[in-house]
């Protein structure tokens, strides 16, 4: 499901509203079958900067309007809406799909795996549409996957921007303290009992 922006951001600000790129993993942030390594890492920026095509952008190789997209986040986050902005003259792209909490997804995985909600786009030139999620399927995202298998109609698929609109939860689940119990004898005990000592370790 798409809508407009429901409020006026003269008198809201709206980049508070999008701000978890600001929870995401950059380092580990990547994609398949883009033209230019690393340029992914471009389409995550603040709100306010969403139309600004002049910035680098991600874009498919010719010919192949195929994307995917993996982003980690720092911390777990509730995610509720998307908002894409892709280019122009058939460029953008016409229907995405998420995975979350996957990691290492391939072209192959994509298209035989249910995604967790697809939605059909439209061409969001000046990013005023966001998709909302099935929020309830969106509480503990660690990372999430899109998948464009298609576009418009171009030779390939650009985009200039992805938003994503929700709050952060905690902090990544594989960093989590867990108690080991190991059986420590005790010297000063003459009677050869033992006694429990709890140790911690970080997993």
């Amino acid at each position: 499901m798409a809508c407009l922006h429901d409020h006026n951001c003269e008198d809201h600000d709206c980049s508070s509203d999008w701000s978890l790129y600001k929870r995401i993993d950059l380092t580990k942030a990547s994609a398949l079958n883009e033209a230019i390594p690393g340029s992914v890492k471009s389409v995550f920026k603040a709100w306010e900067h969403r139309l600004n095509t002049s910035e680098e952008h991600l874009e498919s190789n010719e010919g192949d309007p195929e994307l995917l997209v993996f982003i980690p986040f720092t911390s777990d986050v509730k995610l509720k809406s998307i908002s894409i902005v892709g280019g122009a003259d058939g460029t953008s792209p016409s229907k995405m799909r998420a995975f979350i909490n996957r990691d290492g997804i391939d072209f192959s995985d994509a298209q035989s795996m249910q995604a967790i909600q697809e939605w059909d786009l439209a061409e969001n030139m000046q990013g005023v549409l966001e998709y909302q999620t099935r929020y309830s399927k969106f509480q503990s995202v660690g990372n999430i996957t899109l998948h464009f298998p298609e576009n418009f109609g171009g030779d390939t698929t650009k985009i200039h921007y992805i938003g994503l609109k929700g709050e952060a939860t905690q902090l990544k689940r594989d960093v989590v303290a867990t108690i080991v119990y190991e059986l420590m004898p005790n010297p000063s005990d003459y009677n050869g009992a033992c006694l429990w000592q709890g140790q911690y370790s970080r997993v």
